[in-house]
């Protein structure tokens, strides 16, 4: 069998064998390791992670993967593995881009929260009385929707639970006949459909979790910074970090932006395109099958894993952050009153969601692990920050294992225990 037809192989869900280790220096030719693209810099002391990594691409039969850390705020740890592209044999490279579905929902979060900070306005205003209400509310609407607060939108707990409905960005089609708008519909039209709905429960009284509310933030942060959406997170959210070529990003697999990997989807689907270049046309579920250009502030963000981490370490030091103020910052992960963060006995709950970020508290001195993942056709990721000082990213370009496992959810349960099992750390790594 040919290195090609090994790799599609993998795709397809076949099992491969492996021996022997071999790792390629910076700037140099992928090596292989069972079988599998390796890229980035060795470091001996770092072996854990690498076998992390090799041994789950090749257990979980993913195509390709990315894997990024920070210590105390410096980059030890920036690897790719597998492929970015199986027909092209192209490897993952540390500066591989990714969508990174809802792990865009902490880039949301920080730009509205500096809007806070500048008087813009407050989190518990309602969100219907500093929107232009002609623009955003239908002649007929749920009066419920004038209770939700800019604090709702960044916990969760508006009153839209798609479990209970559906989720609205989803039903672009629907959305289409609904408002006489012809496809693609965007964030502008999404925001729209859904509020000609029923709300799913009182504003307030609990969580679950909503795309649709995020897609608000994003027009609240339009409407008060003068800026589209995508250009106030770069020049305020990722500028101040360094960080320069995450973007929103595009549908079909010929606009994709420079080193960006393929996609995968894990179900091989195809369905009529409803955004990017082949509307209408049948396309693979990954390409515009899912209205993905329309998911902008809720989960449309492209970015490597090394900048994951780089904007997560904005948060180390909160005296310090270029970001946030250190209020600001204990607000982002604050808990959230009534259900939302506590038992139907009033006891606290292990862990919540505060303003664009899961938090567990650790302990009883004010610190916490706090997370986002994503998930969409073709794409898992997942965002750790820990309280010691660790800041980790894990991108994928499929979504679920053989065995229909979420990628994310089974490398949460294992990166912790790789990065315990480093004994000692480099100051730094050679950057991206």
């Amino acid at each position: 069998m040919t290195r090609r037809r090994l790799l599609q192989s993998i795709v397809a869900g076949a099992t491969t064998a492996a021996t022997g280790r071999l790792f390629a220096q910076p700037d140099q030719p992928a090596a292989k390791h069972d079988k599998l693209s390796i890229t980035g810099t060795t470091h001996k002391d770092l072996a854990p992670l690498d076998d992390l990594m090799t041994d789950f691409v090749r257990h979980h039969q993913v195509p390709g993967a990315a894997l990024a850390v920070t210590r105390n705020s410096h980059l030890v740890y920036s690897r790719g593995f597998g492929l970015a592209n199986v027909d092209e044999d192209r490897p993952v490279k540390p500066n591989s881009l990714f969508r990174i579905a809802s792990i865009s929902k902490p880039l949301t979060a920080v730009a509205a929260l500096q809007l806070v900070e500048a008087n813009k306005f407050k989190l518990h205003d309602q969100v219907f009385d500093i929107l232009p209400i002609k623009q955003w509310l239908p002649a007929k609407y749920d009066e419920r929707l004038r209770q939700v607060t800019v604090l709702n939108l960044l916990q969760h707990t508006g009153g839209w639970d798609r479990d209970n409905s559906f989720d609205p960005i989803v039903r672009a089609g629907q959305a289409s006949k609904l408002l006489n708008h012809p496809l693609p519909v965007g964030p502008d039209e999404i925001t729209r459909f859904t509020l000609m709905l029923p709300l799913d429960f009182d504003p307030g009284t609990r969580y679950a979790y909503s795309n649709v509310g995020y897609l608000l933030l994003g027009r609240l942060i339009e409407h008060f910074s003068g800026l589209k959406y995508e250009a106030y997170v770069k020049q305020h959210v990722l500028k101040p970090m360094g960080i320069t070529r995450m973007q929103l990003g595009r549908a079909w697999k010929e606009d994709l932006a420079k080193d960006e990997v393929h996609y995968y989807d894990s179900n091989h689907r195809e369905v009529t395109a409803v955004c990017g270049s082949h509307l209408g046309e049948k396309v693979p579920l990954v390409y515009g099958g899912e209205n993905f250009e329309a998911y902008e502030a809720h989960g449309g963000w492209i970015a490597s894993a090394a900048e994951l981490v780089k904007f997560a370490a904005a948060f180390d030091h909160p005296d310090k952050s270029r970001l946030l103020h250190k209020d600001t910052i204990a607000s982002m992960w604050q808990r959230p009153t009534g259900a939302a963060g506590h038992k139907p006995d009033g006891t606290p709950t292990d862990a919540y969601y505060g303003c664009g970020w899961d938090v567990r508290p650790i302990g009883d001195r004010g610190l916490a692990n706090t997370w986002h993942s994503g998930l969409i056709a073709g794409t898992s990721t997942i965002l750790i920050r820990r309280h010691d000082g660790f800041n980790m990213a894990a991108v994928f370009n499929t979504d679920h294992d053989s065995e229909k496992k979420v990628l994310s959810e089974v490398m949460d349960s294992k990166i912790h225990g790789a990065i315990n099992a480093v004994h000692h750390w480099p100051n730094r790594v050679v950057p991206e």
